[in-house]
């Protein structure tokens, strides 16, 4: 299996999340995102990071990339294996996705205006969100899920983006800390991902 990644992608480092979690060995090839490989536009339409190659498929699509490796190779689980419980995960990580992930090109396009504006809307949604980190050990669960590794990548760059989090989201914090700790997250990162704290 081969990953294409950029080191600093935040949809990329979910991904490695979850790779590492699983503890599966893969090829990661991190592209520079101003000169993309040709072979990468003939296995993904999009030409986007991240896409995975397994064997014959070619799969690309952040979630769609997540939900396969958690399929095929199912220890430790990451969604549940309940229906409810599934469509409950899917919908957090549709939401984190629209919420917080749509913000991430703002926050990173080198126009202050513009991400001043995406660092509000990200703090703000953040700290609205304070009781949901608080109320179970990971995010809406009790076991690790697909919703925190989409969640880390996010916070991991708070710091980068000049996001700080007031008294108020102490939650959020702990929470933080407990995933970054994780000896699998460490494994997550790039060299470039270290830098960003």
């Amino acid at each position: 299996m081969t990953l294409y990644s950029i080191a600093t992608c935040a949809q990329s480092h979910r991904v490695r999340i979850v790779l590492a979690e699983k503890d599966i060995g893969i090829d990661i090839v991190n592209i520079d995102p101003n000169r993309r490989p040709e072979d990468l536009s003939d296995l993904n339409p999009y030409n986007s990071v991240p896409t995975l190659v397994d064997r014959d498929i070619a799969l690309y699509g952040t979630q769609v990339i997540m939900e396969y490796l958690d399929e095929r190779y199912p220890h430790p689980p990451l969604m549940p294996v309940d229906p409810v419980a599934r469509a409950t995960v899917r919908l957090a990580l549709y939401r984190i996705e629209r919420d917080w992930y749509s913000l991430v090109d703002d926050l990173e396009s080198g126009s202050e205006k513009i991400a001043s504006k995406a660092r509000k809307i990200l703090r703000d949604s953040l700290i609205s969100s304070a009781d949901v980190f608080a109320a179970k050990p990971y995010f809406l669960s009790d076991e690790l899920s697909l919703v925190d590794c989409t969640v880390m990548p996010i916070l991991w760059r708070l710091p980068r983006w000049g996001i700080d989090l007031p008294a108020q989201a102490k939650a959020i914090d702990a929470y933080a800390k407990r995933m970054f700790a994780r000896p699998s997250f460490k494994l997550s990162l790039t060299e470039a991902e270290r830098e960003m704290r």
